[in-house]
């Protein structure tokens, strides 16, 4: 692969890459601060493509980030009232607002299964005219990315060390605990999903506009794609402060991107892809574990060895 490949190749990485790390933090506050696997993530983030899309469509580009929020909104609401209210599982929860959210996007886009903003201004288009003249002229996509997930990553920095994220975060590790303390567990679960699945709204109200078009099936396969990531900064950044740990989400969605596109230049058949996609989750899933047992398989190793050398002495 030439140098320019190479480049163009981390170009798309890095753009998509931090518009997926939008829906890496929202699944980082969910599942590793409150503790709550929300497998509604691949509808909200359609939801979020399609409403920002049609606002997008019918000439309100800026509307459609805060359309696609309190869209997003909604449906973490829906999750953990099914979870809080009605005595839900959480996995059951998030795969029935999943499945009655493909029935809302195909209603959102007036029964199409496709909207085109070819030709219409988006979030994009606007910055692209504002960075014309500029030595960031033709980056407006990475600009803009680059701006939502460093005001996201600072917002859940500063919200997870107030005293609702700090019950958020109590909630997560020892509901009872929090019950004990007079924090009602119902109220934090619903703020948390509502919140993270705001940031997944607007993670698709992004991917949408960049691409020049939202089609029901935009979201498919994000939630796995959210969690491999998850897992991959988990990894590499540890177990340090918000800051940190939310850095590490951006950094894991960003190597998963890389690796994905590597893998497209490469010419795999489409059909494969899938494929990449939960070798890549498998890993990812299975590093810290490896991790943590290659010392007693190197000791194992070590000791096989030395009997082997005893035995040919």
């Amino acid at each position: 692969m030439d140098p320019s490949a190479l480049l163009a190749v981390g170009q798309t990485a890095l753009e998509l890459g931090l518009i997926c790390s939008l829906t890496v933090l929202a699944l980082f506050l969910s599942y590793s601060m409150l503790n709550v696997c929300d497998l509604s993530t691949d509808g909200c983030f359609t939801l979020g493509a399609v409403v920002g899309a049609v606002a997008a469509a019918a000439g309100h580009p800026l509307l459609s980030i805060p359309a696609a929020m309190l869209a997003g909104v909604c449906s973490g609401f829906v999750t953990a009232l099914l979870q809080t209210k009605m005595g839900i599982d959480s996995l059951l929860a998030g795969i029935i607002v999943n499945t009655g959210l493909y029935s809302v996007n195909v209603a959102v886009m007036s029964g199409s299964a496709l909207v085109n903003l070819n030709k219409k201004d988006t979030v994009f288009t606007m910055v692209k005219d504002l960075l014309a003249e500029t030595p960031l002229a033709g980056q407006q996509n990475t600009v803009v990315a680059a701006i939502a997930v460093l005001l996201t990553v600072g917002f859940l920095t500063l919200f997870l060390n107030t005293r609702l994220g700090l019950a958020i975060r109590a909630t997560g590790n020892n509901p009872d605990m929090v019950r004990s303390s007079s924090i009602n567990p119902v109220f934090t679960t619903i703020v948390g999903l509502c919140v993270a699945n705001a940031f997944t709204g607007l993670s698709g109200c992004l991917m949408a506009q960049s691409q020049k078009q939202a089609e029901i099936n935009i979201g498919s396969g994000m939630v796995t794609i959210a969690l491999a990531s998850l897992l991959i900064g988990a990894t590499l950044m540890g177990r340090g402060t918000i800051l940190v740990r939310a850095v590490g989400m951006v950094v894991g969605a960003f190597i998963f991107r890389l690796v994905y596109a590597i893998a497209l230049r490469l010419e795999m058949p489409g059909f494969m892809l899938k494929l990449v996609s939960s070798v890549i989750v498998a890993l990812a899933i299975a590093l810290p574990y490896l991790k943590q047992q290659w010392p007693i398989i190197y000791r194992r190793l070590s000791y096989k060895q030395a009997a082997a050398r005893r035995g040919e002495s």
